[in-house]
């Protein structure tokens, strides 16, 4: 799958926010494809003719799977947070008024603490899920290092109720 087209996937799940590009996006990407690759240990690459992510797999390139591309969507939901938070927190000092009342004098402010709270809530929400999405990833992908034990019998039988039959030069 090209870079492009999982940014602009990333583009309409935020709600094509006026302050956000599908280019800014995808150069988040191109540049953090390698810490979705530390993450959840893979060797995926952008293929520099085309933009497609993809990793090699008995010479052969494959393209990014669905798995790998919802973690990485997620990293950027947090990248995404994360900005927001911080533009939250820039602009505490300044105090942005919703309401004025000139009878008996009434000023309604935005709570800008609560606003960033609420921010940091979802970020947190959105980490959680990427790490249960490593988890597992890392889970379904990962295969036995090795068979240990003698689980064999010598006759290809079994006596019900005991352990398998065994040569008797084992013993």
């Amino acid at each position: 799958m090209k870079v492009v087209d999982i940014s602009d996937e990333i583009f309409r799940e935020l709600g094509e926010p006026s302050t956000l590009s599908i280019p800014a996006i995808a150069y988040w990407i191109r540049s953090n494809v390698g810490q979705m690759n530390n993450l959840i240990h893979t060797d995926y690459y952008i293929q520099s003719k085309d933009l497609e992510i993809v990793t090699l797999v008995n010479k052969v390139a494959v393209e990014i799977g669905e798995n790998e591309k919802a973690i990485l969507k997620k990293m950027y939901f947090i990248h995404f947070y994360d900005q927001k938070l911080r533009t939250q927190m820039l602009t505490m000092d300044t105090d942005t008024v919703i309401a004025v009342r000139d009878g008996d004098s009434s000023v309604t402010k935005v709570n800008r603490n609560e606003i960033a709270k609420s921010i940091a809530a979802v970020k947190n929400q959105e980490y959680q899920e990427l790490r249960m999405m490593v988890q597992s990833y890392s889970t379904s992908k990962a295969g036995p290092l090795q068979v240990a034990g003698d689980d064999t019998t010598t006759d290809g039988s079994e006596v019900s109720g005991k352990l398998p039959l065994r040569n008797s030069t084992f013993i």
